[in-house]
This record gives C-alpha cells, sequence and structure tokens, in this order.
C-alpha cells in the first residue's frame, strides 16, 4: 500500500476513537433531505443547524437534481422517514462559470483525450434551472405531495440560504 492516504487514515483513527453513532438506525431524525452541491464550501448539516443522522444528503456537481439524486429522494421519503426536501445550488459555482464546450475543451487538454462526448450538465441560469429541478421532485410520482420542497441558493460568501422556490 502507498502512504497516499497516511494522513487521513491517521485522522480516520482519531474520529474512530471518538465514534458515537454505532448502532444508530440510519433515518433522517429531522425528516429532511439535501440535494446540494459537492463545492468543499458547502456544509450540508452546519448551513441548517443539523447534526449526524438529521438529514439524508446527495451532492454533486451543481447540486441537480438528477436521476440518481431523485432514486435518493424516493428512497429517502419511503424507507427514511424524509418529509423536507431542499434543493440547494450555490454562488459562485464552477457548473455556471462556463458553457459545456468550454468544460469538454478543459477536460480535453488536460487529459490529451477528446472529451467532446462527455457530458457536464452545466448550469446556464441557475435559477430556472433550479426552478426546473424543484419542479421534478414535486411532480415525480413516487414522491407524495406531503413532502415539502423548497429551492433555495447558498451563498458561499455569507453562509445565508435565500429561498427561490
Amino acid at each position: 500500500m502507498s502512504a497516499d492516504f497516511d494522513d487521513l487514515l491517521a485522522a480516520n483513527r482519531d474520529f474512530a476513537d471518538h465514534f458515537s453513532l454505532s448502532g444508530f438506525d440510519g433515518v433522517a431524525h429531522a425528516g429532511v433531505a439535501l440535494v446540494t452541491c459537492m463545492d468543499s464550501r458547502i456544509d450540508p448539516l452546519g448551513m441548517l443547524g443539523l447534526k449526524p443522522g438529521d438529514a439524508k444528503i446527495f451532492r454533486n456537481p451543481g447540486g441537480r437534481v438528477t436521476e440518481a439524486a431523485l432514486e435518493a429522494l424516493v428512497l429517502g421519503v419511503h424507507l427514511l422517514k424524509v418529509d423536507r426536501i431542499l434543493v440547494v445550488p450555490h454562488t459562485r459555482c464552477a457548473m455556471t462559470s462556463k458553457t459545456e464546450e468550454e468544460l469538454q475543451e478543459i477536460i480535453g487538454a488536460a487529459t490529451g483525450q477528446d472529451a467532446s462526448w462527455h457530458a457536464f450538465h452545466v448550469i446556464e441560469d441557475q435559477v430556472s434551472g433550479l426552478k426546473r429541478d424543484v419542479h421534478k421532485v414535486t411532480s415525480h410520482p413516487l414522491i407524495p405531495d406531503s413532502v415539502k420542497v423548497g429551492g433555495f441558493v447558498y451563498d458561499v460568501d455569507t453562509g445565508l440560504l435565500d429561498q427561490i422556490v
């Protein structure tokens, strides 16, 4: 084995020394599911005043409601006590700053391979995209109307959420 992960494994051992979630049931104790971006400036639990065990979190580039996100939300609603869903993209997102073609060119140049075949799902209009994503959730036949769904934009410079939908 290489030493590439030694720092992270050491941190994990420290984490395990104080681990308190053993035997946890895995449900969302606050009834919350969150779809948000993979951006490291986002602390999904902290920004909502939640703690481990309170929410189900699905992260991807741009915080989009993809088919995989919908799958997670349906399972969360029916198996994990989710009754509120937040869709939360954020300000200054890299997925809003370039076109699909620009990203394909950047990745192609970095890898020395043609990346024009790979879709990166850029977001041309974040508010319109958020409204469409919330609609994907509210109109999904396996997510009941009793589930509350909101669309928010997280400001990475202030830590505040702005409800859009």
